[in-house]
């Protein structure tokens, strides 16, 4: 006989999505989910797996469903992070042979088994090693920023710098492990976002600027505040503003009160620098914040990159 109360708390912890294996072990048989399927209790998704209702799926129960679908399986890459994806990403053991469903992109696994959180729900790839495998597909299709972001965003929610670090270090093979290596590191050295990123390696290192401190906590305004980047010995303070159209009025004035306490009480003047200003004239924003460094007290001189020349 079908135990419902043993099928219901099955469902319920998978989001209403079902496998015909569950509904057998819970004494349950072809008969019961044709009685089901005839009363609409189930509607079928893939061959074998069933959801509770007709309307639209969540993005958790299309998580769900492919993972039951495809058993064993685990939620692998962008699915696994919670990253915006237009396909369930699954993970897979290596030797197995199967074909994606509609919707769902197969990554045959080495070492699956060791790899997979299965406590999870839905089961998933440990984050670290989720980590690692989105940032190699973004840097695949040569977008370092998209994978700084994908790591920094996971890094903040999700794990830490130091467990993809210690993840990388036990892969045996890493495409494009040099420079995952050097993202870690930015990120362990208080770059954190893309625009700091950015301004780290195009603006500041790139032109021989001196090296700023990141992330300096100051109380200028009376409470406890941090500054993107403090030129200490020149009293310059450069801000990394990628604060969208939309942010309100107060935002706007919260900065502006900053940058103005700073000059009130350290004499210490503010620029504020934008993605346009670091990925789309990087070398104008170095000679111009060179500039205002040797007008401070600076007495070297910024170096051309390949992009100057």
């Amino acid at each position: 006989m079908l135990d419902v109360r043993a099928l219901a708390r099955i469902q319920r912890g998978q989001a209403g999505v079902v496998r015909r294996s569950q509904v057998l072990e819970a004494g349950g048989g072809d008969d019961d989910i044709d009685r089901m399927l005839r009363r609409r209790e189930l509607v079928p998704l893939h061959p074998g797996v069933y959801v509770d209702h007709n309307g639209p799926l969540t993005l958790r129960q299309r998580a769900w469903a492919a993972v039951l679908a495809r058993w064993p399986a685990a939620l692998a890459r962008e699915s696994a992070l919670g990253e915006p994806s237009t396909v369930v990403h699954l993970a897979v053991d290596r030797q197995r042979n199967i074909d994606p469903l509609p919707g769902t992109q197969i990554h045959r696994t080495t070492d699956f088994t060791g790899r997979v959180e299965w406590h999870a729900r839905p089961p998933q790839v440990r984050t670290a090693e989720a980590v690692i495998d989105t940032v190699i597909a973004r840097l695949a299709d040569d977008d370092v920023a998209a994978a700084f972001a994908v790591l920094t965003r996971a890094c903040f929610r999700r794990t830490s710098v130091e467990r993809v670090a210690r993840a990388l270090e036990q892969r045996s093979r890493v495409p494009h492990r040099r420079l995952i290596e050097a993202l870690v590191d930015d990120l362990r050295s208080s770059a954190c976002s893309v625009l700091e990123r950015g301004y780290l390696h195009r603006v500041e290192r790139a032109h021989g600027l001196p090296r700023g401190t990141r992330q300096r906590p100051s109380t200028a305004t009376g409470r406890r505040t941090h500054q993107d980047v403090r030129y200490e010995s020149f009293g310059t303070i450069v801000e990394l503003d990628g604060r969208s159209h939309t942010e309100t009025a107060e935002a706007r004035d919260a900065d502006a009160r900053r940058d103005l306490a700073e000059l009130a009480v350290a004499g210490a003047v503010t620029g504020r620098v934008t993605y346009g200003l670091v990925f789309g004239e990087p070398c104008a924003t170095a000679r111009r914040v060179a500039a205002v460094l040797q007008r401070n007290g600076w007495t070297g001189q910024p170096t051309t990159c390949p992009r100057c020349r």
